[in-house]
């Protein structure tokens, strides 16, 4: 992950976890679906402060759902939101992004516990 990359978006997008070293995350899902999001953004997909109105949208949408606001689930949040907005700019759908997450799902299932999950076509299921 490029430090400078980081630095910015922690800088741009309130609430962001972080340390004084910078992102901090609870689970390296965590710090890949910031790693896409800083991808993204860096392909000019979004600005950061495009992500963070339309992240509050979806943090808001979940508290309004029931979500009790700890903190432990803002990557889920940040994970929605990247969904949403891959979709909503043409990216993916929201049906092929199912599709991959129900092939995901199929492979860390046939995968052994500390072995690294790969996509094969028989995840995909027909």
């Amino acid at each position: 992950m490029d430090p400078a990359a980081a630095h910015n978006a922690t800088a741009a997008v309130p609430g962001i976890p972080r340390d004084s070293d910078g992102p901090v995350f609870r689970e390296p899902w965590e710090a890949q679906a910031f790693a896409i999001a800083l991808a993204l953004h860096a392909r000019g997909l979004f600005t950061w402060s495009e992500w963070a109105a339309s992240l509050a949208d979806e943090i808001k949408r979940a508290q309004h759902a029931g979500d009790p606001d700890t903190g432990e689930t803002y990557y889920r949040h940040w994970l929605a939101n990247l969904e949403r907005l891959i979709s909503a700019k043409g990216v993916a759908t929201r049906d092929t992004l199912h599709r991959y997450r129900d092939a995901w799902d199929h492979a860390a299932d046939r995968t052994p516990h500390g072995q690294p999950i790969e996509l094969k076509p028989e995840d995909f299921g027909s």
